[in-house]
C-alpha cells in the first residue's frame, strides 16, 4: 500500500526506544522526512513507508536483534488513541481483539491482523506486508502486554512463532511470553487458549468501550472524507508508465471534470501538480532502493520522456541526484 499511512502518536513508543538506547530519535526521523511534530497533532497521520524505513534504520542503529520487544514495555494506551482506550475497557479479549480487527484503520491502512481459531485456541496472526522482523516482533509483542493488562492476573499463551530465523538473544522471547516459541515458521502468531480469551474481564466498561468506539467511528467518517485524493493517487500511479500524465486524463479516469477534480483537491489544501510530484518522489526513492531497476527504466516508470527530466527533477526534490542517493541509500 504505497500511499497508505499510520496514526502518527504510535511513533512516540518507537521515540521513546531509541531513547531508552542512548540514541538521538530526531535526527533519525529527519531523515525520513517525518516532521516529530506531528506525533504531537490530533489525527496526525505518516506515510507507511516512511515508517517502514524508519523502523529499518532503527534496527540498524539499536544493533539489538531483539528491540522490538521493549515496544511493549513503554507504550501507553494513549499511544492507540481511542481504539487503546476502548479495547482496555472491553468484555473479554476476544471484544478486544475483535475491536484491533474492526477499527485498525484508527491507527494504520494496512489490514494488521486475522483469526483463525482451533481446539489449541484462538490464533492471531500479522498479515503485514513488509519485511522488518524487529515490527512483527514489536506488534505480538504488543498485542501480547495489551492482553495481559486487560486479563489482570498472569496471561500465557498457548504458543508463539516468527518467521524469521531464531535470534542470539532468544532467550528474551521465551522470558517475555513464557510459551513456547517457534522461529522459522510460516507465520508470525500468536495463539491464546479459549478459556482465557472469553473469560469476562475485571476492567470491563461497557459503557466506556462504546463511547471510545463512537470517537472512532467519527474519526474514521473524517478520514474517508479523503478517499476521493487517494483515487486520484492510485489513477496518476496507474498512468505514469504510459507518459506525461495530464490532469484531464486523470479526470476522465474518475468520471468527472478536470473543474470537479481541481474542487476536490483545493478542499484538501493541495493540487493537480503537488500530488504528482509527491507521489514520482515516493515512487522513486523507493525503486533507488531497488538495484536491478537502472535510472532510465526508472524515469520511464515515473513518465519523464528522458532521464536527465528525471535527474533535474529528483535534484530539486532532494538536494541529490539519483545515482547519488543510490549509492547513500
Amino acid at each position: 500500500m504505497m500511499h497508505g499511512t499510520n496514526n502518527a502518536s504510535l511513533m512516540v513508543i518507537m521515540w521513546n526506544v531509541l531513547e531508552s538506547y542512548g540514541i538521538d530519535p530526531e535526527p533519525l526521523f529527519r531523515e525520513m522526512s517525518m516532521d516529530p511534530e506531528l506525533m504531537k497533532q490530533s489525527g496526525g497521520r505518516y506515510r507507511l513507508t516512511k515508517i517502514n524505513n524508519l523502523w529499518r534504520k532503527a534496527s540498524e542503529v539499536i544493533g539489538d536483534p531483539c528491540f522490538g520487544l521493549k515496544i511493549a514495555e513503554m507504550w501507553h494506551p494513549s499511544n492507540l488513541g481511542a481504539l487503546g482506550y476502548a479495547m482496555l475497557t472491553s468484555k473479554t479479549l476476544r471484544t478486544a481483539l475483535e475491536r484491533m480487527d474492526r477499527y485498525h484503520r484508527v491507527i494504520t491502512d494496512e489490514q494488521p491482523i486475522k483469526f483463525d481459531e482451533t481446539e489449541a485456541g484462538l490464533t492471531v496472526s500479522l498479515v503485514f506486508s513488509h519485511d522488518i522482523p524487529e515490527r512483527d516482533d514489536a506488534v505480538l509483542a504488543l498485542i501480547m502486554s495489551i492482553c495481559r493488562l486487560n486479563y489482570i492476573t498472569d496471561l500465557k499463551p498457548v504458543s508463539v512463532t516468527f518467521t524469521h530465523p531464531m535470534p542470539s538473544c532468544s532467550a528474551r522471547f521465551f522470558e517475555y511470553f513464557l510459551a513456547p516459541v517457534i522461529f522459522e515458521a510460516s507465520a508470525n502468531s500468536l495463539t491464546l487458549p479459549i478459556a482465557a480469551v472469553d473469560k469476562n474481564l475485571p476492567g470491563s466498561h461497557p459503557q466506556l468501550a462504546e463511547l471510545n468506539d463512537q470517537v472512532m467511528i467519527e474519526y474514521l467518517a473524517k478520514l474517508d472524507q479523503d478517499n476521493i485524493t487517494h483515487k486520484i493517487k492510485a489513477v496518476i500511479i496507474d498512468q505514469l508508465p504510459c507518459g506525461n500524465v495530464r490532469e484531464e486524463s486523470v479526470a476522465r479516469a474518475l468520471y468527472m471534470s478536470s473543474r470537479t477534480l481541481q474542487r476536490h483537491l483545493q478542499r484538501e489544501d493541495t493540487s493537480y501538480t503537488t500530488l504528482l510530484n509527491e507521489i514520482r518522489q515516493d515512487l522513486a526513492e523507493q525503486y533507488l532502493t531497488e538495484q536491478d531497476i537502472s535510472l532510465t527504466e526508472i524515469a520511464f516508470l515515473l513518465g519523464f520522456s528522458e532521464s536527465s527530466a528525471f535527474t533535474r527533477a529528483f535534484r530539486r526534490w532532494m538536494g541529490v541526484s539519483p545515482s547519488e542517493y543510490r549509492k547513500a541509500a
